[in-house]
């Protein structure tokens, strides 16, 4: 009796460790580019403006540029960008990477790197056209159907 609530409770220590592991697809790091991500305006009171009590403001807009980065994963790529604007991590381009989606965003981590996850967010999905999704169903070729039917 006391041995098997001994096994029971292993058992469930091994079955909560491996509900915490966490899966990891893998994908490469093509490219990084610096793509417009909104604007931002500085803006400072003019000494005429002060004086005479008008609203004259001189500003300053500068477009915010971004990293942008193409991750390529087994049947899709990836766009994403950091959701650290003011601290982003410069990724090494051609290295393997480990994501996983987590709610809205995607985690990243680079093994060669520092292994530390980052958050990114997702601007697009494109599938790829390169392989084929070995989900979908098999078509056969005219010349393959009639291979077969002799």
């Amino acid at each position: 009796m006391k041995k098997g609530f001994i096994f029971a409770g292993f058992l469930m220590f091994v079955i909560s460790a491996q509900a915490k592991e966490k899966s990891y697809e893998k994908g490469v790091l093509l490219q990084m580019e610096s793509s417009p991500c909104g604007s931002a305006e500085k803006g400072s009171k003019t000494l005429a403006g002060e004086i005479l009590g008008t609203d004259g403001e001189h500003k300053n807009t500068q477009v915010m540029l971004c990293q942008e980065y193409v991750l390529q994963a087994d049947r899709v790529i990836y766009r994403i960008r950091p959701k650290d604007d003011k601290h982003p991590v410069l990724l090494p381009i051609g290295e393997t990477a480990e994501f996983r989606i987590d709610k809205e965003k995607l985690i990243l981590r680079v093994p060669e790197a520092n292994d530390k996850e980052h958050d990114y967010s997702v601007v697009s999905i494109t599938p790829r056209t390169d392989v084929q999704d070995p989900r979908a169903p098999k078509t056969t070729s005219a010349r393959e159907a009639r291979t077969e039917a002799h």
